[in-house]
């Protein structure tokens, strides 16, 4: 595939007085992503953040993600001349700015309406990856507008009827433009996330409000201001396969078609249907990944989605390096979970990814400053990177994947495994 170099955006006018003083207020305010999390724990009722903020069961799998990664141990290099960094890499022969994109994530719009349109537009002006979910509050087909030369799409199965839904929505992203599919593959079973469940949400069933959701909803008037502006979310995306453009029809597609992890035969047959290029999301273990390539598929993110759907998985990051070393020279291997900084990014390269997905970081920067969120937080990785690199004496990706670590909890699996 030929490498295609995606336009940089244009130039922008230099910003004001008044908004370099805006900008160092919110640096001062929230230098770092636990920061923005506070701030949207603020901002948004408590439903929207626990939707955002919560994990399976007791969480223990979320934060074994944030600890293992935390324990990465970079062996910086000194005395090299960085002035001159390039964070750029190559995907599925496209180029990208940087080692870093924005990963899938359901109803992102429940957590600050028109989300995905800012995070399109923001992927678009930086050149990161973006891909868009299935359970989405905006269409592939408007994202693909916004984001026409980073647009990836997130699909889930939809067995019924022969998986006429998930053949549709496939269809559609590939007449929108969509330039990988990636299947999610670690969502076998429902699963239980108790924040959720205490509030009473689910995105397969219509949201039922009472006087505490109304009482959260008016002592959180921004975000009731911009519901007001842009509607009540709804899962636009998969508005089409509803019996009528309402919450409770859409909540029964959800509840009725969709379910399960993509099976093997499923995936063989889309690697055959799909001509661009092909990942599966959820991959953990080496010999899962080197079935996927034994299929043809073309790459994989390990992932144990966020710690979000199984309560007794290990951190990604601790199988990354063996799923590396099983197929990281026949095919890309890309990360999420737990990615919170520009130095986890760093991480996770060094550790064997050619790049890591970010998620809700992204969110707790909408929430907490609006629509300027996404962009203030792809710019404070973009940042952190350069410290990062520098520290390293890396002027590239490839010097960073070459860099010295130390790795307490790396899983070793035998060849019987």
């Amino acid at each position: 595939m030929a490498d295609q170099t995606i336009a940089a955006a244009p130039v922008q006018a230099q910003p004001s007085a008044a908004e370099l003083r805006r900008a160092a207020k919110i640096r001062r305010r929230y230098p770092t992503v636990t920061d923005l999390r506070l701030g949207a724990k603020r901002r948004i009722p408590r439903f929207a953040f626990d939707y955002l903020d919560g994990n399976a069961n007791e969480e223990f799998c979320f934060n074994r993600n944030i600890s293992a990664l935390q324990k990465i141990e970079l062996l910086p290099r000194y005395s090299v001349n960085v002035d001159k960094i390039s964070y750029e890499i190559e995907l599925f022969g496209r180029r990208y700015a940087a080692p870093f994109g924005i990963a899938p994530m359901g109803s992102p719009g429940a957590i600050w309406p028109g989300a995905e349109h800012y995070l399109a537009a923001e992927a678009q002006r930086r050149r990161i990856p973006y891909v868009i979910a299935t359970p989405t509050n905006a269409t592939v087909e408007e994202i693909a507008k916004i984001a026409p030369d980073v647009l990836w799409f997130q699909l889930y199965r939809f067995p019924r009827n022969n998986h006429a839904i998930t053949d549709d929505l496939v269809n559609r992203a590939d007449r929108a433009g969509a330039h990988v599919l990636v299947m999610t593959v670690d969502t076998p079973l429902g699963l239980k996330r108790p924040r959720d469940i205490r509030n009473g949400i689910s995105i397969r069933a219509p949201f039922r409000t009472g006087p505490n959701e109304i009482y959260q909803v008016a002592t959180s008037p921004a975000w009731l201001m911009e519901v007001w502006k842009k509607g009540i979310p709804q899962l636009d995306n998969i508005a089409p396969y509803a019996t009528a453009k309402d919450r409770h029809s859409i909540a029964k597609v959800m509840a009725n078609e969709n379910g399960g992890s993509h099976r093997w035969d499923e995936i063989a047959r889309m690697r055959d249907r799909w001509k661009k290029p092909l990942v599966l999301k959820g991959i953990m273990h080496p010999r899962d990944a080197e079935r996927a390539a034994s299929l043809g598929v073309d790459g994989v993110v390990v992932s144990n989605h966020g710690g979000r759907n199984f309560d007794g998985a290990p951190a990604t990051i601790d199988l990354l390096p063996a799923v590396s070393a099983a197929v990281g020279t026949r095919m890309t291997v890309l990360f999420d979970s737990g990615v919170r900084s520009g130095l986890d990014v760093v991480r996770a390269v060094a550790l064997g990814a050619k790049c890591a997905f970010v998620g809700r970081p992204l969110l707790y920067g909408l929430a907490a400053l609006g629509g300027e969120g996404a962009r203030y937080v792809v710019d404070m990785f973009f940042d952190e990177l350069r410290g990062e690199f520098s520290h390293l004496g890396a002027v590239s990706v490839a010097d960073v994947a070459a860099a010295e670590t130390r790795h307490p909890g790396a899983w070793r699996l035998g060849a019987n495994s």
